[in-house]
């Protein structure tokens, strides 16, 4: 896969999922309506931003580092471990999360609180049951070693240099 077919099937996948996932159907749920205190949207419009930048970088990667793209049907050729790769296994997953959640706080929607709990166990069921088997196969090695330094979900608050 060339960079430029990357790059536009990344974007589409982007649209597709996190537009879908992290946009589409939170506006469904909340209507976009603001609530809560002041403070509770000021931290949601902070983590909307924070995942809004670490996934359009994440899928980004994809395309110019790995050839490929986040979707399982055109996947990368080679494995991603720089960036936000760095602190988490798996950015897209934690961004969308954070956009979800975000938004929740900003339109003091528990509704949209519940909804990100469910997505997260949809992403959860999928990287152990699905993801982590493939990359493994696809991988060896190096995924074992990337899995052993780097958290499946809770980012790394600094970088370990014992690679």
């Amino acid at each position: 896969m060339t960079r430029s077919t990357a790059t536009f099937g990344s974007a589409l996948f982007f649209l597709a999922a996190p537009g879908v996932v992290a946009g589409y159907l939170p506006w469904v749920i909340s209507g976009w309506m603001l609530g809560g205190s002041i403070t509770a949207r000021c931290a949601g419009v902070l983590l909307v931003g924070c995942g809004l930048v670490v996934a359009i970088d994440s899928f980004r990667r994809f395309a110019i580092e790995g050839f490929g793209t986040p979707a399982p049907v055109a996947p990368t050729i080679k494995l991603i471990v720089s960036g936000w790769y760095r602190h988490v296994r798996n950015p897209m997953y934690v961004a969308v999360l954070a956009m979800i959640f975000g938004q929740a706080l900003l339109f003091g929607s528990p509704a949209l609180a519940l909804y990100g709990g469910a997505v997260w166990l949809l992403f959860h069921a999928f990287v152990v049951f699905y993801e982590e088997p493939r990359l493994k196969r696809s991988f060896g090695d190096s995924y074992i070693d990337f899995q052993r330094r780097v958290p499946r979900w809770i980012p790394l608050l600094r970088v370990r240099l014992d690679r």
